[in-house]
């Protein structure tokens, strides 16, 4: 069955492999991202797929980008919040305000803000996973990512309580998607991160694993288990 799927930060990374995967497989993609490889997507993946240019931290921009997708589109069956920032690796009394800031309001508040205004639709209907990408990270801790981890213990905690409030039918799920190898990963382990599958590799096992997440998950954390560290 083909699905429509809302998919946060879609231009590089773990969104864009995903976005890619999904398109080629006969699935519909409305995608955000931030920058001008939004504008060379819409040519590669024209209609009825739909890529925009949103900041998920601005609620309001947030409000504009569902209210258009929904009007086109109507309720997604799938909904993956990837969109998510990495702190530059020091002690959290070194990081700057500034910095720390900008992660939790696209990290946290970024995905509140995109429940906000697609979720309804999903809840009138009474159908359609949501999955909020957690990571290893949000499970477990290591020095000098305090701030990256705090983020991700609080979409664990955020999702849990979301899947209880959903009717029955739907799910929300935190996911842990795993160690692939990134620009994010790279911004916090620039050494390590190599030896790790690309991201394109991981999405060949993630996407048909998150296409199968369903009622029965709702709640649960769960990780892509090839890519686990």
């Amino acid at each position: 069955m083909k699905k429509l799927i809302v998919i946060t930060g879609v231009t590089r990374g773990l969104g864009r492999a995903l976005t890619d995967w999904f398109i080629a497989n006969g699935h519909t993609v409305a995608g955000c991202g931030r920058g001008a490889a939004i504008l060379d997507m819409r040519f590669d993946y024209p209609a009825p797929n739909d890529f925009s240019v949103v900041d998920v931290a601005e609620d309001n921009k947030v409000a504009l980008w569902a209210e258009k997708t929904l009007a086109a589109h109507g309720a997604p069956d799938l909904l993956i919040n990837n969109a998510a920032l990495m702190n530059d690796p020091a002690p959290l009394w070194k990081v700057p305000a500034a910095q720390l800031n900008k992660l939790i309001d696209v990290n946290i508040k970024g995905v509140a803000n995109v429940i906000r205004h697609f979720v309804p639709a999903m809840v009138e209907r009474k159908s359609g996973v949501i999955v909020n990408f957690s990571s290893g990270w949000g499970r477990s801790t290591s020095p000098e990512v305090a701030p990256y981890c705090a983020s991700k213990f609080a979409i664990e905690g955020l999702t849990q309580a979301l899947a209880q409030e959903l009717p029955a039918g739907m799910a929300a799920v935190p996911l842990n998607p795993g160690v692939i190898d990134t620009d994010m990963l790279r911004q916090c382990w620039s050494e390590g991160a190599s030896s790790y599958p690309k991201a394109e590799a991981w999405a060949q096992v993630a996407a048909p694993f998150i296409l199968s997440l369903g009622a029965k998950d709702n709640g649960h954390s769960v990780s892509v288990k090839a890519f686990e560290d």
